[in-house]
């Protein structure tokens, strides 16, 4: 019996995701470097402090600030915060500077110090805001936004930064919430490109297909080369179903932006799609040869390997991956699935046992339930019934028996010596099997005969 094919996504629905990724790091594209936006604290230093302004060193702190001499401008901003631990906008220039350094857990640190001194001071919590945004710490990044757009600001247009960065935090999960965050913006500061693109995105999220569709092409008309407007106007017609129009918009676009990795990866996965993976492969390829550490086109290369049938070819990538990310389970499952075909079962079954141990860790449930039916299958062709069995179970706490779990199990009781529970299964197997497994109804016929004839 064959393994269970291997439904890991068209390549379609993987660029989906990279486009996805593509989109979101606007995000944090738009928020890195904060102090190029933010201004410094000194300048706006409280007036109530006469004192502090005319601390020489305080003066020489903002004039470092001012030059964008940043080392500098530490070296006399660490002992000052030190001596005012409540000043805050000693503490804010003192981030503002960590920050400009890269110093990112100082700099969050000292936002945080900032704002506690004075909770009314709007320019931590949106620098800190920012900072999270742009590390990944999406949660708290959206708690320290929310609160800047409470607080009164010395400038609309960093408020209205504020609700920009809210709208993209809101887009997936809550599109409505993030179209009202960016009206807020656009009622402090000028509508510009990338708010264009948010609300076609936004139209997209809330499955307005039309108006996204819409709104992309006008940016386009204004700006024909943006390569965001294009990459998301192609992902939306690939939604759409739409390959014609899509593989032209894409090859126009990629005699502009011949590099671009989401474009390329995009024509690769269309021609995926409609089984050309002579020219998808080759395409993924170069970019892999020009950035072999960019794990999102491995395992895209992998998965046009896979999806090819050259799973020699898929199987190292996969292994390489696996060394960047030992507990993904779906690329557990990746790779043992070309090992099984590769006829290496016993390293497949090693791999699935891994992957199915973490069951909350798969995409969905259909996801493990794909990897217990890989592993019973592995472990069958491995010559161990009770793992078959187990996987089985593990199968079935999702999905219906099928002709192929009921041939699995009627062959691991078989080889168990359970004569009563292999002829039954071997019958349920039969009654549903219709002609459409062959060698595996065969094989089911002669060993009832002979399941029979022991007795």
């Amino acid at each position: 019996m064959q393994a269970p094919k291997k439904h890991t996504g068209s390549p379609a629905a993987q660029v989906c995701a990279c486009v996805s990724a593509a989109i979101l790091s606007l995000l944090f594209l738009a928020t890195a470097p904060v102090h190029a936006q933010l201004p410094a604290g000194t300048s706006d230093a409280s007036s109530s402090a006469p004192t502090q302004q005319q601390d020489p060193l305080r003066a020489q702190a903002a004039t470092a600030l001012d030059q964008r001499d940043f080392p500098t401008a530490l070296k006399l901003l660490t002992p000052l915060a030190a001596q005012n631990p409540h000043d805050a906008h000693l503490l804010y220039d003192l981030g503002f500077t960590q920050d400009a350094l890269d110093q990112t857990s100082a700099a969050a640190g000292t936002y945080r110090l900032a704002a506690l001194a004075d909770p009314k001071f709007f320019e931590p919590h949106l620098a800190l805001g920012l900072l999270l945004a742009r590390t990944g710490n999406l949660t708290e990044a959206h708690s320290e936004l929310a609160a800047a757009v409470a607080l009164n600001a010395p400038d609309p247009s960093l408020k209205a930064r504020a609700f920009r960065a809210l709208a993209r935090l809101d887009q997936q999960a809550h599109p409505a919430q993030a179209s009202a965050e960016l009206l807020e913006a656009l009622k402090l500061s000028p509508e510009t490109p990338e708010d264009i693109l948010l609300s076609a995105e936004l139209a997209e999220s809330a499955n307005d297909l039309p108006a996204a569709e819409a709104t992309y092409r006008r940016i386009l008309k204004a700006d024909p080369a943006n390569p965001d407007a294009t990459a998301a106007l192609i992902h939306l017609l690939l939604r759409q179903n739409k390959p014609a129009d899509a593989e032209s918009l894409l090859t126009a676009a990629l005699a502009q932006h011949p590099n671009d990795i989401t474009l390329n990866a995009q024509l690769a996965s269309l021609y995926a799609d409609q089984g050309k993976f002579a020219q998808a492969i080759p395409i993924v390829a170069r970019l892999h040869t020009a950035q072999p550490a960019n794990l999102a086109i491995t395992r895209l290369l992998a998965r046009l390997y896979s999806r090819n049938q050259q799973y020699d070819q898929s199987d190292p990538l996969y292994a390489t991956l696996i060394l960047a990310a030992p507990h993904d389970p779906t690329l557990l499952d990746d790779r043992a699935d070309a090992l099984i075909h590769l006829h290496r079962a016993a390293e497949a079954e090693t791999l699935l046992k891994r992957a199915v141990d973490q069951p909350t860790a798969f995409p969905s449930r259909e996801d493990f339930a794909l990897a217990a039916s890989h592993l019973a299958f592995a472990a069958s062709e491995n010559n161990d019934p009770t793992t078959t069995l187990q996987a089985l179970a593990l199968r079935a706490t999702v999905q219906q028996q099928s002709p192929s779990s009921l041939f699995l199990a009627a062959t691991a009781h078989d080889k168990l010596h359970q004569t009563k529970e292999a002829t039954d299964l071997y019958k349920q197997f039969l009654s549903v099997a219709n002609g459409k497994f062959p060698d595996e109804e065969w094989q089911a016929r002669h060993r009832l005969i002979t399941l029979e004839h022991s007795k």
